[in-house]
């Protein structure tokens, strides 16, 4: 159960991030509450997962993922560039989430 919680964390999480844009520094009222409630919820997701899962591998999870996710919708919905680097960097994160749940496992 706290996997569905933790894929509710980052659900909410990136569906947060990506509201961002659209809430113009704060300005429009309806997408800044959007993005704010998705911040809460994920937190409110994470708190329930820290209770059966280390803290560390549950950062790293909800972060990782939420940072690929981020970086494929700005290029495909957002016309961000998708660069080497940002492949690079990415790949790179989940290598060390990768590091970090093997780390964890022992």
């Amino acid at each position: 159960m706290p996997y569905v919680f933790l894929l509710v964390a980052i659900a909410c999480e990136v569906a947060a991030t990506s509201m961002l844009k659209f809430t113009d520094g704060f300005t429009k009222l309806w997408p800044t509450v959007a993005c704010l409630a998705g911040y809460a919820i994920s937190f409110a997701a994470l708190s329930v997962v820290v209770k059966d899962l280390p803290v560390g591998v549950v950062y790293a999870v909800w972060s990782a993922l939420g940072t690929a996710a981020i970086v494929a919708i700005g290029a495909v919905f957002l016309g961000e560039p998708l660069t080497t680097v940002k492949v690079v960097g990415v790949s790179l994160i989940i290598a060390g989430v990768v590091t970090v749940n093997l780390g964890g496992a022992h």
